[in-house]
């Protein structure tokens, strides 16, 4: 099944989406909103799947469904929390920066509270008041929770996931070092993030949901060429049950928890850092780790930050080359 909130208030109106993308047809008389459909979940969710099957069959009124049209799935969540699961893009920062890493990075889960009053749209610019923030992109997969129980097991906590799809974690990067250096974590350098058109429930992504992971290459472009191709279940340390059960050590997770897997980042295949696609690589989901790698081998970064004007494109493909989740395509605003 899966899911998209067309652009109506600030909460946007849930619809039903076709598995092709094609078509849509409207939930209200399930629930008005997503939020509401993950709230009630138990009810609603038997209802969506017997609309989702009658789509299929043409047997309700339905209308085009136009990506533009759509608002992120969620606009607005009561929560977004996002880990960094590819243990991967996490040593090569601390290569680049010279530090040693700790052992506990591979055994305890990074995680950060980012802003969740206000998502972007997939198809929104990306407002940026200053290029001199360093403007980048993160390619990541998140999943929507229901509620999830404080101290839940990891078994738990992927029983827990309703909805996956993608993520741009847009962040600030020349505003990180000061606020980490404060000690007490990001606000400023975490602007607004944009979702997925679409959101799909774990059972109609076949093997590739498979322990807690999405498997499949992440396509980004940058400006029409291709930038990244990593795939989304290789070289995952942290699985997504792993995840929010570590979100949910102290508290209880509501109903609408969204959960980021940090950007995906592979290996290269000789086990050393990745290689542009251009150079026969996968290629990477973030410019920071370009310009990780660029330091390791040549000294210095040569990749810029996104500039006003510049166009990206997250996506992932199935089998036949269709998109499963919709294209986050942004452009960077003033």
């Amino acid at each position: 099944m899966k899911l998209a909130s067309l652009k109506s208030g600030r909460d946007g109106r849930l619809v039903v989406v076709s598995e092709d993308l094609a078509w849509y047809t409207d939930a209200f008389l399930i629930a008005r909103t997503l939020q509401e459909a993950l709230d009630d979940w138990a009810r609603c969710e038997p209802l969506l799947r017997g609309l989702a099957e009658s789509l299929e069959h043409g047997a309700v009124p339905r209308g085009r469904f136009h990506e533009r049209e759509a608002a992120s799935p969620l606009p607005r969540a009561y929560q977004w929390a996002d880990g960094s699961a590819y243990v991967n893009h996490v040593a090569l920062v601390r290569k680049a920066r010279n530090a040693e890493m700790p052992d506990s990075f591979w055994t305890d889960p990074l995680m950060y509270q980012g802003a969740s009053d206000g998502f972007l749209a997939p198809r929104d610019p990306i407002p940026l008041a200053d290029e001199a923030w360093g403007c980048d992109l993160e390619a990541e997969i998140a999943v929507i929770v229901g509620d999830v129980k404080q101290g839940a097991s990891r078994e738990e906590a992927l029983a827990a996931v309703r909805l996956v799809g993608l993520v741009n974690d847009v962040s600030l990067r020349n505003l990180i070092p000061g606020e980490l250096a404060k000690g007490f974590g990001f606000v400023q350098s975490k602007p607004a993030s944009a979702l997925s058109p679409v959101y799909v429930t774990p059972d109609a992504l076949g093997a590739r949901w498979n322990d807690g992971k999405l498997h499949g290459a992440l396509l980004v472009q940058l400006n029409g060429e291709e930038f990244g191709r990593a795939d989304a279940g290789v070289d995952m340390t942290f699985d997504f049950g792993t995840l929010i059960a570590h979100a949910a050590k102290t508290r209880d997770l509501c109903a609408g928890t969204v959960i980021g897997s940090g950007t995906v980042s592979n290996r290269d295949a000789d086990g050393g850092p990745g290689k542009p696609v251009k150079a026969g690589g996968l290629g990477y989901s973030c410019i920071a780790e370009v310009r990780m790698v660029e330091t390791i081998l040549g000294g210095k970064p040569e990749t810029p930050f996104l500039k006003r004007g510049d166009q990206v494109r997250i996506e992932m493909l199935d089998e036949k080359g269709h998109s499963l989740f919709g294209a986050i395509e942004q452009t960077v605003a003033g």
